[in-house]
C-alpha cells in the first residue's frame, strides 16, 4: 500500500503504524465481588484492573462481555462468560433486560465512557452498580504524531478520535474507518468514514482491503 496506515488503538496491529492513543491509570476501588450475580465488562482494561484483586473473590461471577476480545481478556483470567454483545455498549441493553430485574449487576468501568446502556436499564427498573475500575488520558504518541495528508485513519473508540483532533486535523485526502457507530458519531461533521462490520480491529482492516484499493 503507497498510502501509510495509522491505526489510532490501544492494541497494535502489525499491518499499520499502531499508535497508542491512551495512558490508562489502573485503580483498585475496594469490592465486594460476592453482593453481585454477575459482572459487566466492556474493555479489555477493566480485565486488566481485575488482575490487582485475587483472582478466588471474582472468577465464580459470570461476566456479560461486550465483545468477543474482551470476552477472552476475561477468560485468559479464568473467569467465565455468561454472554457476549456486537461490540457496542448499547447493545447490551437487551441482553441485561433478558435477566430479571432484580439481578445484581456489577459494571467495572472508566471514568469516562460513550454508551448509556446502565441508565437506560436503570430506569427500567434494573439493579446496576457502576464503579470505576481504570481512567485514560491522552497518549503523548497521539497528540505528536505526524501524520500525511492522504493518509488511512482507523479509530477504534471515541476517546481515539478527541484525542486525535486535540492536536489534528482530518484532511479530505484521507481514507477514515472507524470501528463502530458510536466511535463515528465522535467524528466532525461533514467527515466521511467508514464502518467496520464487526467491532474489531481485523474487521476494520478487512473493510480497508475489501473497499479501499490502494496500490
Amino acid at each position: 500500500m503507497s498510502k501509510p496506515v495509522y491505526l489510532l488503538s490501544t492494541s497494535p496491529h502489525p499491518d499499520a503504524i499502531s499508535v497508542n492513543s491512551l495512558e490508562i491509570t489502573l485503580l483498585k476501588p475496594d469490592i465486594n465481588f460476592s453482593e453481585y450475580d454477575y459482572m459487566i465488562i466492556t474493555s479489555k482494561q477493566a480485565s486488566k484492573a481485575l488482575q490487582q484483586y485475587d483472582s478466588s473473590e471474582y472468577v465464580c461471577k459470570k461476566a456479560l462481555c461486550v465483545s468477543t476480545q474482551t470476552a477472552k481478556s476475561y477468560e485468559d483470567l479464568g473467569g467465565e462468560i455468561l454472554e457476549v454483545g456486537d461490540g457496542y455498549g448499547d447493545a447490551l441493553t437487551s441482553k441485561i433486560k433478558s435477566y430479571p430485574r432484580n439481578t445484581k449487576w456489577l459494571y467495572l468501568r472508566a471514568k469516562v465512557v460513550a454508551s448509556d446502556f446502565v441508565e437506560v436499564c436503570r430506569n427500567d427498573g434494573y439493579d446496576i452498580s457502576e464503579i470505576v475500575a481504570y481512567e485514560s488520558k491522552c497518549s503523548q504518541d497521539i497528540l505528536d504524531i505526524k501524520v500525511d495528508n492522504g493518509s488511512v485513519l482507523i479509530f477504534t473508540s471515541p476517546s481515539s478520535v478527541k484525542c486525535y483532533l486535540k492536536r489534528h486535523k482530518i484532511n479530505e485526502l484521507d481514507m477514515v474507518i472507524v470501528i463502530g457507530k458510536t466511535t463515528g458519531k465522535a467524528l466532525p461533521f461533514g467527515v466521511s468514514y467508514r464502518v467496520s462490520q464487526n467491532a474489531s480491529i481485523d474487521s476494520c482492516f478487512k473493510l480497508l482491503k475489501d473497499n479501499y484499493k490502494l496500490t
